[in-house]
């Protein structure tokens, strides 16, 4: 019942910015933990920032000053921006959520997916 969908991938030059978003289905974001998980080519998925449902976010060492996430609930939208883009942050982002706080990867629920990707 619950469906994420992401929107706002492309093609961005190196040092540019991204805004994702995600919009929730099926129940209200208040009630879940939402994160952002990347993959890369060739890489494991990981979870680049996560927002729980107070409010706290975490982010990956690599991408801390640069990326903000961020919820509006009233919206029912999650967000991801991304600036100061460097190449090695092209991936798929997958917007996920769960009822848990997850700090990995395993998340209950997953979207289809946006391509990121950074020239230089």
């Amino acid at each position: 019942q619950v469906q994420l969908v992401e929107s706002g991938g492309g093609l961005v030059q190196a040092g540019g910015s991204l805004k994702l978003s995600c919009t929730v289905s099926g129940r209200t974001t208040r009630d879940l933990h939402m994160g952002w998980v990347r993959q890369a080519p060739g890489k494991q998925r990981e979870l680049v920032a996560g927002i729980s449902t107070g409010g706290r976010t975490n982010y990956i060492d690599s991408v801390k000053g640069r990326f903000t996430i961020s919820r509006d609930n009233a919206k029912n939208t999650v967000y991801l921006q991304m600036n100061s883009l460097k190449p090695e942050d092209t991936a798929i982002y997958f917007c996920t959520a769960d009822w848990y706080v997850r700090l990995g990867i395993l998340w209950n629920y997953w979207g289809q997916g946006t391509q990121v990707t950074v020239s230089s």
